[in-house]
């Protein structure tokens, strides 16, 4: 259950608005209004009968948390805001009266293990940087990577449009399959690793955050993560990462 008066931010981001991070900056900008008047503090208390509202509309106090996690399929795009999108992930998840955000994100051609809830606390916890949560990918590539390309993934990694990308870990499963092991997850990271290479990602499947696995969840089917399951997809230690990589996890 959410703490009794919160503030502000968390009353947000426990609500499943935002994150805690945007929760902050959408008061600030003054998006956020308490009892009827524009509420520009982050810090002040929430209590049972104030009414929180973001750009008008009311916000309400979580009462039970939900963790969901989906296997989607190739096609799909997983932002709710982009009202032009014909298939959106968030359409494939059938749960009334639940308002769920994504913990990250899958770009449109990537496929695979994608965590919803209404917890903003937790889905911050998964997608800040300074907690590094793992991120594991199966990545198909055009041609074999070399030890050198490798190496240089995973040491000093490579520059793209003023970031610096690179991999925890990289491994070799068959020549040109590979499973890479994200710590931070920048936007389309492994397929720009690639592309600075010139070489190009021909499939792309995240199969694990953390310690939560995909394992035979069907394309595009969905189900909620026990109390367990969420707090492993949180370990900083991705339990894919070890073994044999027989089970089946871009940016």
């Amino acid at each position: 259950m959410p703490e009794s008066d919160p503030n502000l931010t968390k009353f947000l981001a426990a609500s499943g608005a935002a994150s805690r991070r945007h929760s902050a900056e959408l008061i600030k900008a003054g998006h956020v209004s308490v009892n009827g008047e524009i509420c520009t503090d982050p810090s002040v208390r929430i209590g049972p009968g104030d009414r929180v509202s973001l750009d008008g509309k009311d916000i309400k106090a979580v009462g039970e948390f939900v963790y969901v996690m989906l296997h989607k399929p190739r096609g799909y795009v997983c932002t709710s805001e982009d009202p032009h999108a014909p298939k959106k992930a968030l359409d494939l998840i059938h749960i009334p009266g639940v308002r769920l955000v994504s913990a990250g994100r899958l770009d449109k051609n990537s496929e695979g293990l994608i965590l919803f809830s209404n917890d903003g606390a937790w889905i911050e916890k998964l997608t800040h940087p300074r907690h590094g949560t793992r991120k594991t990918y199966q990545v198909t590539t055009d041609r074999p990577l070399t030890p050198a390309d490798i190496r240089l993934l995973t040491t000093s990694g490579v520059q793209n449009d003023g970031e610096t990308l690179r991999a925890l870990s990289i491994r070799a499963q068959a020549p040109g399959r590979y499973i890479f092991i994200l710590g931070e997850g920048k936007n389309r990271e492994i397929r720009r690793m690639l592309e600075s290479l010139d070489n190009r990602t021909r499939r792309l499947k995240r199969i694990a955050v953390g310690g939560l696995r995909l394992g035979g969840l069907p394309m595009g089917q969905w189900r909620k993560l026990t109390p367990a399951e969420a707090r492993l997809a949180l370990g900083s230690q991705n339990a894919a990462s070890r073994g044999g990589m027989k089970r089946d996890a871009a940016p």
